[in-house]
């Protein structure tokens, strides 16, 4: 089995390893409406016939597109899917103080405007995912609830829909929070273990991990814990009333974000079509910090409910 490899900015190395899995790769900036610079890039498969599909790509907090998460868009692209993805507000390359996300609605704005963009002047007939891992799973159902009927469906990688109890801080400290970040929302303060040792299974992919130039490695700020504390409150109130086709994978030992609410998902989803992957032993990172042979295992699930929808 291939080594998993990954790539920082446009090397010459990253450039062969596109070669070698015959895609091409493109970056950019996209201006949001907003006016923010947010940095882009997008994944093709090198074919004469058009893609099966287009994948609209959502990373995770302090996570960015340009490091282990653009494996992902690397597979999907080989297997003849367009995927594009941006670095959210103050991640990665785009512009913003770092880790801060005051505004979830506003960012949710941020990737309909780029996603319906890029989708509009050349793909608009091909069949169209969101795909989300974890804070980024939760940016997929709010875009849903947005733009309904856009998308034919979406890949949620261990939604952050509920923040799990083992992590989310203990009355009275939402409340103290909430309060605090009234008057400095950008403070970094709030105590929290390393996200990489609890997501990241495998030691040497730690370390991986930890080497990305663009990762966030502070306190979460006062106002981003407050705006998740905020949204994750109002998914896990409205499960009920998700409607698009979608396929779920969580593993039971993660304790970033809830398999339970994934399951919860999963039962109360106004959705006909809708797939629920629960994977024993593995933890948050699971297209990343598991070993090679789980990410396969997780990869191919997700292939094979792509080529179920796309044949």
């Amino acid at each position: 089995m291939e080594k998993q490899k990954y790539y920082w900015g446009n090397s010459p190395d990253e450039e062969e390893y596109y070669k070698l899995h015959n895609i091409t790769s493109t970056s950019s900036f996209f201006t949001s409406p907003r006016g923010l610079s947010l940095f882009t890039r997008s994944w093709h498969p090198i074919t004469p016939q058009p893609p099966r599909g287009i994948i609209c790509m959502v990373h995770g907090y302090g996570n960015d597109i340009s490091w282990t998460f653009q494996s992902t868009a690397i597979y999907l692209a080989s297997n003849g899917f367009s995927c594009f993805a941006l670095d959210m507000e103050s991640h990665g390359r785009s512009q913003g103080l770092k880790a801060f996300v005051p505004d979830v609605n506003a960012v949710v704005d941020d990737f309909i405007s780029y996603f319906t963009s890029v989708i509009d002047s050349s793909y608009g007939n091909l069949p169209r995912f969101l795909y989300g891992e974890s804070m980024g799973g939760a940016i997929c159902l709010l875009i849903q609830f947005s733009k309904p009927n856009f998308f034919n469906g979406a890949i949620l990688i261990a939604p952050m829909c509920k923040i799990s109890d083992k992590v989310r801080p203990n009355w009275p400290i939402p409340e103290i929070l909430t309060f605090v970040s009234r008057f400095a929302p950008t403070l970094a303060i709030v105590p929290t273990a390393d996200l990489v040792e609890k997501s990241v299974k495998v030691v040497e992919k730690r370390r991986i991990g930890g080497m990305n130039p663009m990762r966030y490695t502070g306190k979460p700020r006062l106002g981003t814990v407050v705006e998740l504390l905020r949204v994750t409150d109002y998914l896990s109130s409205k499960l009920n009333e998700v409607e698009l086709p979608f396929i779920v994978l969580h593993g039971n030992a993660d304790v970033v974000t809830d398999p339970e609410v994934s399951k919860e998902l999963y039962e109360k989803a106004k959705s006909n079509d809708k797939c629920l992957k629960i994977y024993d032993g593995m933890m948050h990172s699971l297209l990343f910090g598991e070993t090679d042979e789980n990410v396969e295992l997780v990869r191919g699930d997700i292939l094979s409910w792509l080529n179920d929808r796309c044949s």
